[in-house]
Formats: C-alpha cells, structure tokens, sequence
C-alpha cells in the first residue's frame, strides 16, 4: 500500500508543482459573450473579483430567477444591450480614511455574473461584476480569483505579454 502511494504522489507532483503564466500588468482580454469585444485589461492582484465597466445597468426577473441589462460602458461600446443572469450580488466596501469619527459607508451592492473571458489562447468562465468604471483608464479589472482560474502570475514590469487573444 505504501509503494502505491509513493508512485501516485510521484505521478500527481508535476501536476501540483506546475508553473502558472506569467502576464503583465496589462493584457487583451476577449468577451466572447459581449459580442466578441476584446478590451484592454488591468491584471490586479489586490481586488478580489473581476469588474467590467457597465452603464445603464438595471436588474430583472425572468422565470423567477435574477437577470441584468446592461450596456458596455468603454468609449467605443455600441448601443448593444447585454442580457445575463445574476450569478450573485456582491456588496464592494467603500475604502475610506482611518478615521473614528468618520462614518462608516454602507457597501455598494453589484451585480456578478459568469462570463467567458478569452486571455491569450486560454478561455476561462470567472465571475465578473459590472459598474461604471470609465473614469478608470482600463474597462476591465482582473482580480485575484480570475487569476487563479487562469493560472496567472502577474509581473507588474511587463504589459501585453500574451499579445491579442486566441480563443
């Protein structure tokens, strides 16, 4: 019994030990749900979940279950409305000074979704919330989950390594 755990710990260690894919800090990420957008991304290692930048956003029910329209909120997006059901609502804490007199802010409430994300030849479904980021430079965050649904690591000295996505 022993010699048979040594060999299937020999067999699954080349699986635990694989390397992960190392990408910059900005990187093409395609939606092929969003009609194939491919947009630039921040690869961020300090949020936790991903974020799409989203207008218009308003949420519904069909057949009992939760639903969101959105539009694409980049400074090219079409007029195209998106329909997905609601994975979850995510409640975002609001960063604020460390202040104890201050107020504490109610978290903000978003809506997540599954979405396919296309990075590099890889494509992966990861849960992606949806806000107004086009104040932001970068349409679409990647946070730490996604990153490890990808096998990502992240060198904050490189961008753009996986070139345009393949998927």
């Amino acid at each position: 019994m022993k010699s048979l755990l040594a060999v299937l710990s020999l067999v699954a260690l080349p699986v635990l030990a694989a390397e992960p894919t190392l990408y910059g800090r900005y990187e093409y990420i395609a939606l092929p749900e969003i009609g194939g957008q491919v947009l630039k991304a921040k690869m961020d290692t300090g949020a936790l979940t991903a974020s799409l930048s989203a207008k218009d956003i308003e949420t519904f029910k069909r057949d009992g279950e939760d639903w969101v329209r959105f539009r694409l909120g980049t400074k090219d997006a079409s007029n195209q409305v998106y329909e997905h059901k609601i994975a979850r609502i995510s409640k975002i804490k609001t960063r604020s000074e460390e202040d104890d007199d201050e107020e504490v802010a109610a978290p903000t409430k978003r809506p997540v979704v599954d979405l396919e994300l296309c990075l590099g030849n890889v494509k992966r479904t990861v849960e992606v919330n949806l806000t107004d980021r086009s104040s932001f430079n970068y349409p679409l965050l990647i946070g730490a989950k996604a990153l490890r649904e990808f096998g990502a690591a992240v060198n904050p000295a490189r961008r753009f390594t996986a070139d345009k996505p393949d998927c």
